[in-house]
């Protein structure tokens, strides 16, 4: 093979790298920015303060509800509002927990059982079990968990550990189970049908998995039409090859497969920023797949919902309003005084105080850059102690404080001060975005404009026994985002009900009456 200078030290591609890298559309000189982030981390991100009530973080009353939540639903009748939901997860961590169980005992495989009527999925195997011959409620008495469990996970059985998480039922109903796929759809209705019917919904899946997700729509389909007089554009995408990312061992060196072919991995959900952008969209709201709830509770997730887009509504409206008062050159010194008012007020920018004395142009120029920028409003709950990241002040180098939203393992653990900073923090983020994805003049934003490239995260791990360090890109909310006008509103913790492990559908949101 012939080497190929990386340009960095002590690290080498060959040139059969290159052509394997240019065959799923990754540069050379974007791998050679990823293996000097792999090289040299840059610095975490530094904590200013958690974002609070009133520092931050937005507590509506009433009255503001009720206005919001009227535009919200104004813009979902005019078709602007879509739904983005990841739903590329597999559903095997759910049955981590199941697959331990088998492997070497443990009071898994004994909860599963005693609470197996409760869940949405028993009917379905029942009739697998009895497919091979097994009776479910024999195997129960007699005290054989194991063979349950792998009639759930394995096949023959269910096969669960090979479905997406989306396709998992979720909850039951008189008519049946409803997978976690299908309630996206029943919640989305709330907030996204226009005023012909049509509700606008994109899922991310994982290539394996999107005739099963097509299939299963077409099937629902009419049904849904029949039941909510609804119509579904839905499309799917998948993780483009072209965000996976390099890994290098613990020398810095390309970690090389057996074959000696660069080990390539999913970017994280970072990588879906391409994806978002190729949607189109105009308002979309983003929530994960296994953020939902059963029908009864959704009429909650949708008036939120409905808030949300509504708050994004109003501040883009102002912030075009501004821009297009911009456009004459000098603009008048309200305008000026305006703008950084909106910034300071809405968007938690206290610049205006450092440019003041800077040129009419000078200032209009700022105003420009800050408010020609994508806006999300993000939902979060009172922190109850869920694992994840919340929203906080943070200051990057040469740059004003500004909120985001932040994860642990972005912060230098080693840091104290950064620590107690992270622990003081009184919301969560529970992924509940409404994003504005186009300017004033209707076009979609470039999205890559707003990236922070440098807020990636570094993971060790391994492969094959070896250990390596893995990259991912910035967060699809973190650092993906981080130049975007970011607001946060408090929303209910009702609308905030993850299922993280089999065991979390026992609890009570997901217990609703079957209706």
């Amino acid at each position: 093979m012939t080497a190929v200078d990386s340009g960095l030290s002590g690290t080498l591609l060959e040139r059969a790298d290159v052509e394997q890298l240019e065959r799923v559309g990754i540069s050379r000189a974007e791998a050679e920015r990823q293996l000097a982030l792999l090289a040299e981390p840059p610095p975490a991100p530094r904590l200013v303060r958690a974002c609070r009530i009133g520092d931050g973080v937005e507590r509506l009353d009433d009255e503001q509800e009720e206005e919001l939540e009227r535009r919200g639903r104004d813009a979902a009748v005019g078709g602007r509002v879509a739904k983005f939901v990841p739903a590329s997860g597999a559903a095997s961590r759910m049955f981590e927990a199941l697959v331990r169980g088998l492997e070497a005992g443990g009071r898994a495989l004994d909860e599963l059982a005693s609470a197996l009527e409760k869940l949405p999925f028993a009917a379905d195997l029942e009739a697998a079990m009895s497919d091979a011959g097994l009776d479910l409620e024999s195997c129960l008495r007699c005290g054989d968990r194991a063979t349950v469990v792998r009639h759930l996970l394995q096949t023959p059985g269910l096969g669960y550990l090979t479905f997406a998480k989306g396709l998992i039922p979720f909850h039951s109903y008189a008519e049946g189970a409803r997978t976690a796929f299908e309630e996206h759809l029943v919640e989305a209705i709330g907030y996204t049908r226009d005023g012909d019917g049509l509700c606008r919904l994109h899922f991310t899946v994982a290539r394996s998995q999107r005739r099963a997700f097509e299939a299963l729509l077409e099937r629902v389909r009419e049904a849904l039409f029949e039941r909510y007089g609804a119509r579904f554009e839905v499309s799917f995408s998948i993780q483009s090859p072209a965000t996976d990312t390099l890994a290098v061992d613990l020398e810095n060196r390309p970690f090389r497969l057996e074959d000696g072919r660069l080990l390539l991995r999913p970017g994280g959900h970072g990588a879906l920023l391409a994806n978002l952008a190729d949607l189109g969209g105009d308002v979309v709201l983003v929530k994960n797949i296994d953020n939902v709830v059963p029908e009864v509770g959704h009429e909650l997730i949708a008036r939120w919902k409905r808030v949300l887009a509504g708050y994004l509504v109003a501040l883009q409206a102002r912030a075009f309003e501004l821009l297009a008062d911009l456009e004459p050159d000098p603009p008048a010194g309200s305008v000026l005084e305006a703008g950084f008012e909106f910034l300071a007020r809405e968007l938690g920018d206290s610049t205006a105080g450092g440019i003041a004395k800077r040129s009419a142009a000078s200032r209009r120029a700022y105003l420009i850059d800050r408010l020609d920028r994508p806006i999300r409003v993000c939902g979060v709950v009172r922190n109850e102690g869920e694992p994840g990241g919340g929203p906080f002040w943070v200051k990057g180098e040469g740059e004003a404080e500004r909120p985001q939203i932040v994860e642990r393992s972005q912060i230098d653990a080693g840091d104290e001060t950064q620590a107690a900073i992270f622990d003081s923090g009184t919301h969560f983020n529970p992924v509940d975005l409404a994003c504005g994805m186009r300017d004033r003049h209707g076009r979609p934003f470039d999205l890559d404009r707003f990236v922070d490239p440098r807020a990636v995260f570094i993971a060790p791990k391994s492969r094959d026994g070896r250990k390596l360090k893995a990259l991912e890109r910035p967060g699809l909310w973190n650092g993906a985002m981080a130049r975007w006008n970011t607001l946060f509103v408090e929303v209910p913790a009702a609308t905030f009900a993850p299922v993280k492990t089999v065991f979390d559908l026992l609890r009570p949101a997901h217990q609703a009456p079957r209706a």
